[in-house]
């Protein structure tokens, strides 16, 4: 009898529970599903790390590690590179008086000669790069200081540019075109280099002005208003020159209609910020000679600078580099020590800990035995 009315009572306050469950929505389970992948019921492995798998590891690590270094040591030492400093710093430089006298507001340029001897010749290609130090164009508002659409070409982002370019935005009341820090800081000096014979006279080294710049950069990132309207004039109408620019976008190459306005190729390659305060970027190709000559023989050069880009104001440094390419790229040892150090220190693990294994193994083997 008292089992009876107990299971009633149980029965009523199923029913009521469930009613009021029902008045108030059903409530979804939070419980996960009965899977292998949700009840962490999956196959696992884990390796099991012993003598016989770990110093064969570090053994194969340091014989594969090691002689790449090698080879890419090797190869970065072939390159052969030279650097020519024309800050004009110092009282002796050729670029003193430039340097002490040039500012963003000199309306006329400043022509100074660098003179310096090449060792050796130059074989293949020659890269010539300008170099700064101290110039931070990682810095954080640097960086956003720009307008991707004006940039491609959009016409709206033209006339109205975004507001991340401040303070280079507008100037006198018009749009600025390229806006921004990164685009108003253009390095603009003109670069020109000259090869001395016996006799003392100077014979003009050829530079090649395209092909400097990334392929995707110059054909799809940055675009001209306008589409396929030569007339720059009239397509950049409307906007103003960056502040510390001579002259407007349309006109840094006016003789090349494949090289002017936002497509011209030493304006996309400074857009192309650096990670670091000290970098370098491609400036011209000195491409290789059709006969057996070296494509620059040893001897004396004229380095001509037209100096327009002040930097004493935050004490920074320019220079001209020549340099040659491996299939690894320019002169870098980082690479080569890198793979020697790691190959190196994994092969020295390796024997520490064959003779650890060696010693202890042999005194484990030597408790086991009976008397």
């Amino acid at each position: 009898m008292m089992a009876s009315s107990y299971n009633a009572k149980e029965e009523d306050g199923h029913h009521s529970g469930s009613s009021s469950h029902g008045g108030a929505g059903a409530v979804k389970s939070k419980k996960p599903d009965n899977t292998a992948f949700k009840q962490q019921r999956l196959p696992a492995w884990q390796p099991i790390l012993t003598a016989g798998t770990v110093l064969p590891a570090f053994f194969v690590i340091g014989l594969i590690f090691i002689p790449i270094g090698i080879g890419l040591y090797v190869t970065s030492n072939n390159i052969k590179e030279y650097e020519v400093d024309y800050t004009g710093v110092d009282m002796s430089s050729p670029c003193f008086n430039c340097a002490q006298n040039f500012s963003w507001n000199s309306t006329t340029s400043c022509n100074c000669s660098v003179p310096f001897t090449l060792e050796q010749p130059f074989e293949s290609n020659v890269f010539m790069y300008y170099g700064l130090s101290n110039f931070y164009q990682n810095h954080r508002r640097y960086v956003k200081s720009r307008d991707d659409s004006q940039l491609n070409g959009d016409r709206s982002s033209l006339k109205n540019p975004s507001k991340e370019c401040e303070p280079y935005r507008t100037s006198d009341g018009l749009p600025i075109a390229p806006c921004g820090a990164i685009a108003n800081s253009l390095f603009n000096d003109t670069l020109e280099l000259y090869y001395i014979d016996a006799n003392g006279s100077r014979t003009a080294i050829p530079l090649v002005k395209k092909g400097i710049a990334w392929w995707t950069d110059k054909h799809v990132k940055f675009r001209n208003p306008g589409g396929n309207n030569n007339n720059l004039t009239a397509a950049f109408q409307g906007t103003s020159k960056p502040v510390n620019w001579r002259k407007p976008v349309y006109e840094l190459d006016p003789l090349d209609v494949d090289n002017n306005g936002f497509i011209n190729e030493d304006f996309i390659v400074w857009m192309r910020t650096a990670a670091l305060p000290t970098f370098r970027k491609l400036y011209r190709i000195i491409q290789k000679k059709a006969s057996m000559t070296p494509t620059l023989p040893s001897g004396k050069y004229v380095l001509e600078v037209t100096y327009n880009y002040p930097v004493r104001s935050f004490e920074g440094r320019k220079r001209m580099i020549l340099s040659t390419i491996s299939w690894m790229g320019g002169k870098n040892p980082f690479l080569g020590i890198a793979y020697i150090t790691v190959g190196s220190v994994c092969f020295f693990l390796g024997v520490v800990l064959l003779i650890i294994h060696h010693k202890y193994d042999n005194r484990n083997n030597s408790a086991d035995i009976p008397n």
